[in-house]
């Protein structure tokens, strides 16, 4: 791994994940997925060998948002899009372009744009909703303008860009009109349908975990009751399941038991019940000029 930046602190690395090794998706998304991938693959054919870029200069850069609930596999789906691209990875999020000075945030942003045209990597920014927000209509300090101007910025270095660029959000609702339009692809991450969740559980249930039952069974049961939750759920499932055989073995061999994984089902969907929802709403109110402008980590003081 790789730092390009000394100053914005981004770090550039080779992927990880690839789409179809490491990503398992509702067949919708992975619909929209592949859309994604022909237009990034015959780019070339559509836009030069075929002219199209004489209608659509803006249409030389791919600019993706992966939106839906947390969990639903947003960012490695941007990771594995690159993987699969055979081309550098760039994550980064409000915690590597926030500035105390005024000013350099917008500066962050554009090093951002310029790294990732210089590598040819695939650019990602996770908790879009922050970056791609309305301009705020009643500026009345220096840190209002702050925000506007990082807004602008974003916008100006998108439509320049020519290269791939992935936002990724849980509230895609709060984006402005003005990025949104300008967004190649909106692909919707939903929660995994039953298909999904027994490639999941097939994938978590690895071959050297001791079983008490059938395979195949676990599986299915386990999918079965598991509708509702994500995928970093279903993993969070598994690693509350395998501990439960260990202590009870005794002097026993330990096996895990299907009661073992419903058991731990059920304390995902209660702590879905009474904490999950509660962090969410709490995030999703917080989009006005205040909360923003923590989150920018703009220090009053340097204004």
């Amino acid at each position: 791994m790789k730092k390009i930046n000394s100053e914005a602190h981004y770090l550039r690395r080779d992927p990880r994940f690839k789409l179809d090794e490491d990503l398992i998706l509702p067949a919708e998304t992975r619909v929209q997925i592949n859309e994604c991938l022909a237009k990034l693959r015959h780019h070339k054919t559509i836009y030069m060998d075929w002219n199209f870029s004489s209608v659509d200069p803006l249409g030389m850069g791919t600019v993706l948002n992966f939106y839906g609930p947390p969990g639903t596999g947003k960012t490695l789906a941007a990771e594995a899009l690159a993987g699969t691209l055979g081309l550098p990875f760039i994550s980064i999020g409000i915690a590597e372009i926030e500035s105390k000075f005024m000013g350099e945030t917008a500066k962050n942003i554009q090093r951002a744009f310029a790294e990732t045209t210089e590598t040819g990597a695939v650019l990602f920014f996770d908790e879009a909703d922050t970056l791609l927000g309305k301009r705020l209509s009643s500026v009345t300090q220096g840190v209002d303008n702050e925000v506007n101007s990082m807004r602008s910025t974003m916008l100006i270095e998108l439509e320049r860009f020519e290269g791939i660029a992935v936002f990724a959000t849980n509230f895609a609702k709060n984006y402005d009109e003005a990025f949104r339009s300008r967004i190649s692809y909106h692909v919707k991450f939903d929660l995994p349908d039953l298909q999904a969740r027994r490639s999941l559980w097939g994938r978590m249930l690895v071959r050297e975990i001791p079983i008490a039952g059938e395979r195949e069974e676990f599986i299915d049961w386990s999918a079965e009751l598991s509708e509702g939750l994500s995928g970093r759920e279903i993993r969070t499932c598994m690693r509350l399941a395998l501990p439960k055989p260990l202590m009870h073995a005794g002097n026993g061999e330990a096996r895990l038991t299907l009661d073992h994984l419903k058991d731990s089902i059920h304390q995902v969907k209660q702590a879905h019940v009474e904490i999950g929802s509660t962090a969410s709403e709490a995030r999703s109110s917080a989009r006005d000029a205040a909360i923003t402008k923590r989150m920018l980590g703009i220090d009053s003081d340097k204004q």
